[in-house]
């Protein structure tokens, strides 16, 4: 573009143009309508639900799978579920404390607790066998 100067010129008017109309969809102005943007869309969103249902039917066709390797493993080695071991336990302790008023006692782990002092003694020999033999003179009394 020739200016009225006489030089050539760029003429950023195009340009500048091209700035607002953007700057005026970012800014939530108003876009060009789509004629079939409704159907394009809803097409997309269909789209979208089916390829969902069939990535969820292909997981639960794996799931169904690994539960029959899961089954053939609890058969071979005699294995229960945990669901099934957790049921037989609790009906268990409801059985042991059909006719109790009071609550049923908490299981206590081998090895905590209620022992003999037996263990305690056993204990105290075998520190007294590291001292040296002064040492061991002293506790033993």
């Amino acid at each position: 573009m020739w200016s009225q100067e006489g030089s050539y010129s760029l003429g950023w008017s195009h340009v500048v143009s091209g700035a607002t109309k953007d700057m005026g969809k970012m800014l939530g102005g108003e876009e060009e309508k789509d004629p079939d943007a409704a159907k394009k869309e809803e097409e997309r969103q269909e789209a979208l639900r089916q390829q969902e249902e069939e990535r969820k039917a292909k997981h639960a066709r794996m799931e169904a799978e690994r539960e029959k390797v899961r089954q053939s493993i609890r058969d071979k080695y005699g294995l229960k579920k945990k669901e099934e071991k957790e049921a037989e336990e609790k009906a268990a302790m409801e059985q042991a404390c059909e006719g109790s008023l009071t609550r049923p006692k908490k299981a206590i782990p081998r090895g905590c607790g209620d022992d003999d002092d037996d263990d305690d003694e056993s204990i105290l020999d075998t520190v007294l066998k590291f001292l040296p033999g002064p040492l061991q003179d002293m506790f033993k009394k």
